[in-house]
């Protein structure tokens, strides 16, 4: 059971999370009318502090902070992928944010889908990048309550049965109200809260840590001992699968709709490249959280069996004092609150724009479409919880490794969109298919592990992105001979990949 002084400091934190929602409204607030551009991204307004407070916050998740060291207490070495992978992250940011964010800001597009739509001219491309975005969110949002139920469950802040269960409600309740009033200015301010929390916090602990064990050295020697020494360290066979899921993570990690709605909340495109710089900030603490993985280890941290995520949250409770350890549950939990915000505006605001106006009500007015997208946007945050309650954690887990395959997959149509619109988009929604279909049916046959087996052990992600790539070529090239005709292009691109010098802005060049 957790004792008073962490109970207290952890609801401290919460509140304070609690609090700054509230002040949500006051944060460049427009006196336009409603708008869906006002409420999912706040106005496109927030500066360069903002925005790195809101993209660090939506990309590095609570179970980010819970699953890496998790997977170094019971893997070792191949836990690290996600290091380099949030470090390439950043350069693919600076070119693809940068550029798809002034695209957006010119023409008025608030999702992925919106480009897609303009680029190609093609409402059913549009529609499946919608939908498979919304797909691959849901059970993303889902791990996110996971991840708060692991960490307080571990340090004996969450009481066991139904008391704990109306805690995750009450703790999700809080969040679904500021943002259904606020939108995105509410995980923007709280995400403030969320970088000291986790920055002071992490700091603090990795340093009590390393004193108690005697350094990191004597961290890793333990860690040996327990894993292994040779887990530690990549194996020849490892490096493979450890380089294809850090790059096919990175590219997949930018079509994401929370993600670019954090992006395109941004006031100009050099505040997106300033924020791509200064992100890998975040990075270094994810390496730190992995490092308390290896801790756990050697502190002799005896987490239950298939529960590695539990380790750092029971290394805290066992050598922390109460108040720090309520900081570091608490900053996990705000972690939490801040990517769940932002998943479920995105995932409203895909459906609004690319399903409800697209299809369904094409005449509603700005007022009714933000209307729609608060009720979307609650109607998700209560499926995640039901589906927390009613499904087993691995099931979330299982669904979130598809997640990531799937959205993979809309990387042609987005990202190599941007530079050029050779691609039909018939040609695209072939590959789309064939890469939907591969992905899934590989990660289902290999046991939902997303590294294949046999002689080459690579990230399936990537091996169904070659698939639907070179469909999509193929495809394009012989809908070109047939003379197949294609939408109009309304986003004044180049319709040929430019290499080399940057484009003039103008006119024509967004």
């Amino acid at each position: 059971m957790a004792d008073s002084a962490m109970t207290t400091t952890f609801l401290a934190v919460i509140g304070g999370a609690s609090l700054l929602a509230v002040t949500a409204r006051r944060l460049r607030p427009s006196d336009r009318l409603p708008s869906l551009e006002d409420w999912a991204l706040a106005d496109r307004s927030l500066g360069p502090v903002w925005t790195w407070l809101l993209l660090g916050g939506t990309i590095f998740t609570a179970y980010t902070f819970t699953a890496v060291p998790g997977l170094a207490y019971g893997n070792g070495a191949a836990a690290f992928f996600a290091v380099p992978y949030t470090v390439i992250v950043c350069p693919i940011a600076f070119v693809l944010l940068g550029r798809l964010g002034e695209v957006a800001r010119r023409h008025g597009y608030i999702t992925a889908a919106d480009f897609v739509r303009g680029r190609y001219g093609s409402a059913p491309l549009a529609l499946v990048v919608a939908l498979t975005g919304i797909l691959a969110t849901m059970p993303y949002l889902a791990l996110q309550l996971l991840g708060i139920r692991a960490v307080l469950t571990a340090g004996g802040v969450y009481p066991r049965g139904a008391t704990g269960d109306l805690v995750m409600v009450a703790l999700f309740a809080g969040l679904a109200v500021a943002t259904y009033r606020h939108g995105l200015r509410a995980p923007t301010v709280i995400s403030a809260l969320k970088a000291v929390a986790v920055f002071v916090s992490l700091t603090a602990v990795t340093w009590l840590v390393l004193e108690r064990l005697g350094g990191p050295g004597a961290a890793f020697d333990g860690a040996a001992e327990r894993l292994g020494g040779p887990a530690l360290l990549l194996s020849p066979e490892q490096q493979p699968a450890y380089a294809t899921l850090a790059l096919g993570s990175a590219l997949a990690l930018l079509m994401y709709p929370h993600v670019l709605t954090a992006g395109f909340a941004a006031d100009s495109p050099r505040t997106l490249r300033k924020v791509a710089v200064a992100l890998p900030a975040w990075t270094g603490l994810l390496a730190l959280f992995g490092f308390l993985g290896i801790a756990a280890l050697a502190a002799g941290v005896r987490a239950p069996e298939g529960g590695g995520e539990t380790a750092v949250p029971m290394l805290v409770d066992r050598l922390m004092p109460g108040p720090l350890a309520g900081l570091v549950f608490g900053a996990i939990t705000v972690g939490a609150l801040v990517p769940a915000a932002v998943m479920s505006i995105a995932a409203a605001t895909s459906f609004v724009r690319n399903v409800y106006v697209e299809y369904v009500h094409p005449t509603a007015t700005p007022k009714r479409q933000v209307r729609i997208a608060k009720a979307v946007s609650l109607t998700a945050k209560v499926g995640a919880v039901a589906f927390v309650f009613g499904l087993r954690d691995q099931d979330a887990v299982n669904l979130q490794l598809l997640g990531g395959v799937w959205i993979l997959q809309i990387f042609p149509a987005v990202a190599v969109g941007l530079f050029t619109g050779r691609l039909h988009p018939r040609a695209l929604l072939a590959g789309w298919a064939a890469g939907m279909i591969a992905g899934t049916c590989l990660v289902v046959h290999e046991g939902f592990s997303t590294i294949g087996t046999g002689p080459f052990q690579v990230y399936v992600g990537l091996t169904a992105l070659l698939l639907n790539l070179t469909v999509a070529a193929l495809g394009t090239t012989v809908l070109e001979r047939l003379g197949a005709p294609r939408g109009a292009d309304l986003t004044d691109l180049p319709a040929r990949l430019t290499l080399g010098r940057r484009p003039e802005t103008g006119a024509n060049n967004p």
